[in-house]
């Protein structure tokens, strides 16, 4: 597991750290997902929870205030209240506080069964996880899947973000996600960021969680302190 972390500009603190998979060999994430199927999803999803969780709490997470944010595959969780005892087990075990842990399904991934996803959310919120909707505004569902269900978190993908300040559409869209999210309750992560320019222009929309170089790149086994915090 790699950990990146995303920053609150505004208060100058940790919001979180994403657990991001790597190869024992140091590949990247696509290159282990690519690997990942029917017969494998479930014991890849948990094995994955469980190492995120106490590599975690083994680097002293806990200690920094910071929340521990995992992505999670819903099409590995068949029965929600079932797949999330090994991460209870986990959490227990190492001292993780539950409600640090914040649980991302991505947008990339055609959503088959969106009232499952609405099931395994739920779920994950009796127990106080937060919920994050991961790379929205690039994927399958979009204000489609917001409409039926609206996560806790919200992360703006960065083919949205990404010159932001060099691009009048994007900066529109961003701006309009932005108002609908404050009106629903919801808070907005801006994924990608690498310039001070889109940090700008992001904060001038509203926008106070950032995550990407700007701030700090994944690294494998640590917890990097966050660029200029």
């Amino acid at each position: 597991m790699a950990f990146q972390p995303i920053v609150d500009v505004a208060q100058r603190t940790l919001f979180a750290y994403e657990a991001l998979v790597r190869g024992a060999d140091g590949a990247g994430a696509g290159t282990v997902l690519a690997r990942v199927d029917a017969t494998n999803r479930y014991a890849f999803d948990q094995a994955c929870r469980v190492k995120a969780i106490k590599l975690a709490a083994a680097l002293g997470l806990p200690a920094t205030g910071a929340r521990l944010s995992i992505n999670f595959l819903p099409a590995a969780v068949y029965h929600p209240e079932h797949c999330l005892r090994a991460t209870l087990r986990a959490s227990r075990a190492t001292g993780m506080p539950l409600d640090r842990l914040m649980f991302e399904a991505t947008e990339n991934e055609p959503i088959q069964d969106p009232a499952h996803l609405l099931d395994i959310f739920s779920e994950y919120r009796r127990h106080g996880f937060l919920s994050a909707i991961d790379d929205f505004g690039a994927g399958y569902a979009g204000l489609s899947l917001l409409a039926k269900f609206q996560p806790d978190i919200l992360k703006i993908d960065m083919e949205l973000t990404r010159d932001v300040h060099a691009r009048p559409v994007s900066r529109t869209i961003v701006g309009a996600i932005v108002q609908v999210c404050r009106t629903l309750g919801i808070t907005v992560v801006a994924e990608g960021v690498e310039t001070v320019e889109e940090l700008d222009t992001l904060r001038d929309l509203g926008i106070t969680l950032f995550q990407g170089y700007l701030f700090g790149r994944p690294q494998v086994g640590a917890l990097p302190r966050p660029v200029g915090f």
